[in-house]
């Protein structure tokens, strides 16, 4: 993929992640992913589940100490893969932020909203009284009513959307260059998914921040991101601006992908599913991975890794 690296200015990119690899033993979860994302850039990492696009999001801030990881993850000109843990801890909250996937599994249930979200300035030596304040007025900008009363409610008091606002306000506090949203609108009803995506987006401009969406759903980039990177079986098999990849997506997973997306412009239309299920990262397919559930997939599909061919890896961009 170093093609699609250098037309993204990945000399000038805020995060460059280059050749990842994830593995869990002798399981390889993560098969050399590079991406790129400039500071104020918006990036979707989207597939199924199971293709290893949050495995990559923890991995660039190595939240599983179990997995091994190789290739660089550079953070301005910070390897984050060479840091050690007491260094790596300071890039946690300060340079990137996270959002993860479940708020209420993100959350103590035991300690205070107040108490959660005002932690990461406790941590730097901050007053109580200033980060609690600093706490409120972050809760207040992301639209929790009654935020000073609110700082002293538990999570379980909390609705789903106003979670995620916590978990938001708990990633931003921090004020890192680097936002990473692990699926942050899983679980939500449509209205309160819309809710999110608007605050992610307000947020993300006044702040100039870059950010790395994980998701599987393609509605959901559409209106958010712009570019995307595909995933399927732990690599990277497409990566487009937004507009480019909607229109005329080059891979024919990516194109599954889309044809399995509800779409209002076509109301009474049959929904596509791509036939079959994602490998297991223990028995992955030799060559492309996608071509037992490939319509198109050739011969050389079966035996032969594809290349990275411009903006996709598929052995019918090579033949054509």
């Amino acid at each position: 993929m170093t093609a699609l690296l250098e037309e993204t200015g990945v000399d000038t990119a805020l995060l460059a992640v280059r050749g990842l690899t994830v593995d869990a033993g002798d399981v390889r979860l993560v098969d050399g992913v590079d991406l790129s994302l400039r500071a104020g850039e918006r990036v979707a990492l989207v597939g199924e589940s199971g293709s290893g696009k949050s495995v990559t999001a923890r991995a660039l801030l190595r939240l599983d100490r179990g997995l091994r990881l190789g290739g660089s993850v550079r953070l301005g000109g910070t390897d984050l893969l060479a840091l050690s843990d007491k260094e790596m801890s300071a890039v946690r909250g300060r340079r990137v932020g996270m959002v993860f996937q479940d708020p209420m599994g993100a959350l103590d249930p035991l300690q205070t909203i107040g108490e959660q979200v005002a932690e990461p300035l406790r941590l730097r030596g901050l007053r109580r009284r200033e980060a609690h304040e600093r706490a409120r007025a972050l809760l207040d900008d992301l639209g929790v009513d009654r935020a000073a009363e609110r700082m002293r409610a538990y999570p379980h008091e909390f609705s789903g959307g106003m979670r995620q606002r916590v978990v938001l306000a708990m990633a931003l506090i921090g004020e890192p260059e680097v936002l990473v949203a692990d699926e942050p609108t899983t679980a939500l009803d449509v209205r309160v998914q819309a809710q999110v995506l608007r605050l992610l987006d307000t947020v993300c401009a006044e702040r100039g921040l870059g950010v790395l969406l994980i998701t599987h759903d393609l509605g959901v980039v559409a209106g958010f991101a712009e570019r995307v990177v595909v995933m399927y079986a732990g690599r990277a098999v497409e990566a487009q601006p937004i507009r480019p990849l909607y229109a005329a997506p080059a891979h024919p997973y990516t194109a599954g992908l889309l044809r399995a997306v509800p779409r209002v412009d076509r109301l009474g239309e049959r929904l596509e599913p791509i036939p079959g299920a994602p490998p297991s990262p223990a028995a992955r397919p030799g060559g492309c991975a996608f071509h037992p559930r490939c319509p198109v997939a050739l011969d050389r599909c079966a035996t032969e890794v594809p290349a990275w061919t411009g903006v996709a890896a598929c052995h019918l961009l090579e033949e054509s």
